[in-house]
């Protein structure tokens, strides 16, 4: 795989990673998870919410990849761009521009 010198040009690789619709689903949903989460965290003052949403977004995301994808995580090789990556494709879906 090539590297990527920009998250301009990762981002349609990241795309390409998530042609599925039911995984772009479970990922949207543990984003939702995970925000809920990191709310909670700061309610409650309780830092292990924080953890929990690295659990919901990841979890949720890495079972999309491996059961619906049929993919490896961008996650596990492009680290920042990936976690980039989730967040513009969340806003994405909210927005339109990407099919829910």
């Amino acid at each position: 795989m090539s590297r990527f010198t920009s998250f301009r040009e990762f981002y349609p690789f990241y795309l390409s990673e998530h042609a599925n619709r039911t995984s772009r689903r479970l990922h949207f949903a543990g984003s939702c998870g995970a925000l809920a989460c990191v709310a909670m965290a700061m309610f409650r003052g309780n830092a292990w919410w924080v953890l929990a949403a690295l659990a919901c977004g990841y979890g949720f995301a890495w079972v999309g990849h491996y059961v619906f994808e049929k993919n490896r995580p961008a996650t596990f090789r492009h680290p920042l761009y990936s976690f980039a990556g989730d967040w513009v494709m969340f806003k994405d879906i909210l927005t339109g521009r990407i099919p829910f």
